[in-house]
């Protein structure tokens, strides 16, 4: 049985786009968002000059849809983030994790911040532009449990706030390409084209549409489809490998839409809720999804 969460949000000043606090019920953490427009304003309120974690978010222009991401640490949060006003130009929104209980210390804070990095270039979502990947800080046994405790609801809130950076594709926990259908769990998908004898994987994870590595796909495009851009993207990023025959996923990718995934895998427009057969029933991902209506 699934355990839920309670996310308190509260819109500082009333409209959706401006300051955002999240907190979870029993946990000691607290997250303060809010675009840098606002810069002003969060550096006015008291949790912005706490010990902890931050992340500073902007655009990706190399990539279709892309976000790039700085994550860093400080004692007084605030001061960090008025330096990289002055320093930094590509962000526009900024994520601050502090604590309620100010028991976050500097190590911890050193410790969380190496863990994010770490964990923002193994989700592979963004491009992270740190220099350096730091090691973990060496703290005690019991506070290492604390800081893993407080790093996992971090990742459950910053999703609600719209920012995937962390959220992992559940490579460890996905079958192997060649079984896709051994998971009782996670659904798992198969896109077969015999003509071009090529075949694609996919898993959907909560709610997201993910085309796992060492899937085919078509290596010349058949006309054209409106994921012709983001087919050029994953191309150019290396992301499918056209050197191959058929082409080749070198890494997990999540798409909008199973049609997304269908077209970039078939190179042509293609319904995905039709082209997609689930493992386990061969039923397509449409009959699949209205299989509990």
């Amino acid at each position: 049985m699934t355990t839920g969460k309670s996310i308190r949000l509260f819109l500082v000043d009333g409209t959706p786009g401006g300051l955002v606090t999240a907190e979870i019920m029993n946990w000691t953490g607290h997250v303060l968002a809010g675009p840098r427009s606002d810069l002003a304003a969060l550096l006015r309120r008291e949790e912005a000059h706490r010990t902890g974690v931050y992340l500073l978010v902007g655009d990706d222009p190399e990539r279709l849809g892309g976000v790039q991401i700085y994550i860093g640490e400080g004692d007084d949060i605030g001061a960090r983030l008025s330096s990289h006003s002055r320093e930094k130009d590509f962000w526009q929104r900024c994520v601050i994790v502090t604590s309620k209980d100010s028991n976050l210390t500097k190590a911890h804070a050193r410790y969380l911040e190496a863990r994010l990095i770490d964990g923002a270039r193994n989700a592979q979502r963004s491009h992270v532009t740190n220099a350096t990947a730091p090691t973990p800080i060496a703290l005690p046994e019991a506070d290492v449990s604390d800081m893993e405790s407080f790093l996992s609801q971090v990742e459950i809130v910053l999703p609600v706030l719209g920012l995937n950076v962390l959220r992992s594709t559940h490579r460890a926990a996905r079958p192997p390409l060649s079984s896709p259908a051994l998971s009782p769990v996670i659904p798992a998908f198969t896109l077969n084209q015999q003509k071009e004898s090529l075949v694609a994987h996919a898993m959907e994870v909560d709610g997201e549409f993910t085309v796992l590595t060492g899937s085919q796909a078509r290596t010349n495009r058949v006309g054209s489809s409106s994921y012709d851009r983001l087919r050029d993207q994953l191309e150019a990023d290396g992301t499918i490998n056209v050197t191959d025959t058929p082409a080749t996923f070198t890494r997990d990718v999540v798409f909008a839409s199973p049609s997304a995934a269908a077209s970039v895998v078939t190179g042509r427009a293609s319904n995905g809720r039709a082209a997609w057969v689930e493992a386990r029933t061969g039923m397509t991902y449409g009959d699949w999804q209205l299989r509990d209506l």
